[in-house]
């Protein structure tokens, strides 16, 4: 027995420094966004302050354009997922895009904006706030995922401010995923999501963002990097907890979306397992006059797994 005893204590030992080391190596400390930006925010990038909320964009393209194109990111990501098409489109039009706040360089709401708000409608008058910064009356207004949902939010909201829609892999709507990024599942956790605010495992990264690729072989370390460490811009692990916790049930927007009346086209990636293609269909239904395109081999993120492709049907909607 005291042998037996001494081998259990040796092995908790072991057990113990193996987590202490496992502990150590995914501690990720938050980062000042001054330590951020040399890398992520190179020219085009520019940063304005909105009633007191620091606000990291693009704005690119000729400035005569009546009615630029504003891209809204979704959950985690950032204006970068947008660089392919913007370097497409600013040859002939204006491109305006920013990371929304709790996310990117923009971190958390601040300034005259509440702390710890990030429903659907609180981004939405966000955006109409950032319009009228920018003075820009009327736009052709995009996202994708969570900035999907923002973009009919603003259409419902505004009507007169938006032009055109562009709703790619839209939220907003109930559905039933098939894979959900695990760095989401975490950060809904209370207690998990507290400890992920401090430790931050790379891998667990490169995970969630591989499970919304149609093809995660199209991941590269580049690309990861940028999801990770814009992650750790201060704040921004709070707000994603806040986020997720704040998710509606969608119990508002069938309604919404049959008042829309803008012409609107629903691009949507067929190997989406986060918002299933039946959610697209689900939106074509509810969207007087829309069309509905699906993108064989993609995912949750078209616009940056293929740009060129996902694009495609952007540009004929355009008149482009």
């Amino acid at each position: 027995m005291p042998r037996m005893f001494a081998w259990i204590v040796r092995l908790l030992g072991i057990l113990l420094m193996l987590t202490a080391l496992v502990v150590a190596l995914s501690r990720a400390p938050d980062r000042p966004v001054q330590t951020l930006v040399a890398r992520w925010a190179p020219p085009p990038s520019d940063f304005i302050e909105l009633r007191g909320q620091l606000v990291h964009l693009r704005d690119e393209g000729p400035r005569g354009d009546a009615e630029p194109i504003v891209l809204l990111h979704g959950t985690s990501a950032s204006l970068h997922t947008w660089e392919g098409w913007a370097h497409e489109l600013k040859g002939r039009r204006r491109v305006i895009s920013f990371d929304l706040p709790g996310f990117g360089l923009t971190g958390p709401f601040a300034g005259a904006y509440a702390a710890d708000d990030y429903r659907g409608d609180t981004y939405a008058r966000f955006v109409l706030d950032l319009l009228d910064a920018l003075k820009l009356p009327r736009v052709v207004l995009g996202g994708n995922s969570l900035g999907g949902e923002i973009a009919w939010r603003v259409a419902t909201l505004a009507p007169a401010r938006v032009s055109r829609l562009i709703l790619v892999d839209s939220s907003g709507l109930p559905f039933t995923p098939q894979s959900i990024p695990l760095g989401f599942a975490a950060a809904r956790l209370p207690v998990v999501g507290w400890l992920s605010q401090h430790l931050l495992p790379r891998e667990l990264v490169a995970q969630s963002v591989a499970s919304v690729y149609g093809d995660p072989s199209r991941l590269t370390p580049a690309l990861v990097d940028r999801y990770f460490e814009l992650a750790l811009r201060e704040g921004n692990r709070r707000a994603l907890g806040q986020r997720l916790r704040q998710l509606g049930d969608g119990s508002d927007a069938p309604a919404r979306l049959a008042t829309i009346r803008q012409p609107t086209l629903i691009v949507w990636g067929e190997r989406d397992r986060l918002i299933p293609p039946a959610s697209g269909r689900d939106f074509a239904q509810r969207i007087a006059g829309s069309t509905l395109v699906l993108l064989p081999g993609l995912g949750h993120v078209p616009q940056e797994e293929d740009p060129a492709r996902s694009l495609q049907p952007v540009k004929a909607f355009l008149g482009l």
